[in-house]
């Protein structure tokens, strides 16, 4: 039973970081409708940030500072560049010129810091607890309540904001927002500042999780995290959360508790394909994009 629940609780802590991963992507698609997949470079350069500040000043603090500072510019840089002037062909030009972005924001990462992973030996400054033969790390504690005060800074801030109107009103009709007197360019301008600062939380947590930051760390999570969005339901940010947490636990449960032959990176794209063959809307298809 401890194992289980061990096993449990790395499954929701995984899960957590999946959802940091994937909501840049949701909140992007719900407002841009474009499927960000550069998102997971922005993932990779956070961490990288991170680890040279971290090594550099010896604070974690000014190390995530920094990590979602630059991501945030950068992040805005690619919405400007390369979204924006794209927006006026079909879908799948945004999407080339985003996975573009990514091949090349992974050999920049490759040739600035080499080919080989570096060690990022930071640890969280959390307690750890201990409940009877149960015990959860100082990381596990900090990835819970990381994620869960980033959840409730958006929730907040879609749900209760001037700023969360505009945005769900954006992602509804732009020009009909924009004939209201919304700045649609500014605040399309702040929901990538949001979720580049949120992807580049998610690297830093993942490159001290694993000990590890690489120039390809962010490959795999960019079509997972797609899959995860198609799950919950694209543009629904409660949708990419809940999906994210549940794919966390079952890829823990399933391949770590129940030894299921299964490679573990295959679980999305079977949900993936599972959730299109019954509801292809998603678990939670959401019009309004928020």
């Amino acid at each position: 039973m401890t194992l289980f629940l061990e096993q449990l609780l790395n499954g929701l802590a995984m899960g957590s970081i999946y959802a940091l991963i994937t909501l840049g992507l949701a909140l992007v698609y719900g407002i841009l409708r474009i499927l960000h997949v550069a998102h997971a470079g922005l993932y990779t350069v956070g961490a990288y940030v991170g680890l040279f500040f971290y090594s550099s000043s010896g604070s974690l603090l000014i190390a995530l500072g920094s990590s979602m500072a630059v991501c945030a510019l950068l992040g805005v840089c690619i919405e400007r560049f390369v979204y924006f002037p794209l927006l006026k062909f079909p879908p799948f030009v945004p999407l080339i010129g985003s996975i573009s972005i990514l091949l090349i924001i992974e050999e920049v990462c490759r040739l600035i810091f080499g080919p080989h992973i570096h060690a990022f030996p930071a640890s969280l400054p959390f307690p750890e607890v201990s409940l009877g033969s149960l015990s959860i790390s100082s990381m596990l504690i900090g990835v819970y309540l990381i994620t869960l005060v980033i959840l409730f800074f958006l929730w907040f801030l879609v749900k209760k904001t001037s700023f969360g109107l505009a945005m769900r009103a954006s992602s509804q009709d732009i020009e009909i927002a924009e004939a209201n007197g919304i700045n649609a360019r500014r605040t399309i301008d702040l929901t990538f500042v949001i979720g580049s600062a949120v992807a580049a939380v998610a690297g830093v947590l993942v490159g001290i999780y694993y000990n590890q930051v690489y120039p390809t760390m962010g490959a795999v999570p960019a079509y997972k995290s797609l899959a995860l969005i198609v799950v919950g339901g694209l543009g629904s940010i409660q949708g990419a959360v809940f999906a994210s947490l549940l794919l966390g636990i079952a890829e823990t449960l399933l391949i770590g508790y129940a030894n299921i032959p299964l490679p573990r990176d295959a679980i999305a794209f079977i949900a993936m394909i599972s959730v299109l063959m019954w509801k292809p809307t998603g678990l939670f298809s959401s019009r309004k994009g928020a």
